[in-house]
């Protein structure tokens, strides 16, 4: 049985699945489809994705009880760069497309309404 989870884990958690309001394979889609130009998804199995929008499909894919250090790391960083993006959000940001892929880079897609 694996052990508690640190409550600063828990919030962690409940901050990261607040941010990252994409689905594990609604990210994995766009990853694919952005990295690769065209409006389908790519033959080329070596192309090369966001290696931070690859490493929140994993956590999304994970049970709480199942994280690791590196998938801890991997929360706060998201929680922080997005945070920092939407503080530091540009003046029309709903039609700057750069920043809202950015965003949508690591599961935010500011666009999306809040439930």
């Amino acid at each position: 049985m694996k052990e508690r989870i640190p409550g600063e884990t828990e919030l962690l958690w409940e901050e990261f699945h607040q941010i990252v309001n994409m689905t594990s394979d609604e990210l994995r889609t766009w990853l694919l489809t952005d990295a690769s130009g065209e409006d389908a998804l790519p033959a080329d199995p070596d192309l090369k994705l966001p290696e931070l929008g690859t490493r929140v499909i994993e956590v999304l894919r994970k049970r709480k009880v199942d994280l690791t250090g590196a998938d801890t790391e991997t929360m706060r960083q998201v929680v922080d760069f997005v945070e920092d993006r939407l503080e530091d959000r540009p003046a029309g940001a709903e039609q700057d497309d750069h920043w809202r892929r950015e965003l949508m880079t690591v599961g935010h897609d500011p666009l999306r309404p809040t439930p």
